[in-house]
């Protein structure tokens, strides 16, 4: 059986590589920031804040949601989204901890 290089990082790492990857596009920050700004929202509010179809921003909250950086809630036949403030809090302190000590070459 073949063993995977992802074996040999620690579940830290590939979760902070997961959520770098989610962060990777800008219509991701822009819905975080929207989230950020309102508290919650409805997928309709999301969209008419983007320059992008409906399918696609969808998309993107998907990508947000499995890395855990937001949550949705049903609420009927809609979704509600908000920001996962403890995986944020986390993804934060990661990302602090891996640059505490930088500087110049």
């Amino acid at each position: 059986m073949a063993i995977s290089k992802k074996d040999e990082f620690t579940s830290e790492e590939i979760w902070l590589s997961d959520v770098a990857k989610a962060l990777s596009h800008p219509a991701r920050i822009r819905i975080l920031k929207i989230l950020n700004e309102m508290n919650s929202c409805m997928v309709g509010s999301i969209v008419d804040k983007l320059p992008l179809a409906q399918a696609t921003v969808s998309q993107h909250l998907k990508e947000l949601k499995k890395v855990g950086l937001i949550e949705g809630e049903i609420d009927g036949p809609k979704i509600c989204y908000c920001l996962h403030s403890k995986n944020l809090i986390k993804a934060k302190s990661a990302l602090d901890k891996l640059f505490t000590k930088f500087g110049c070459c």
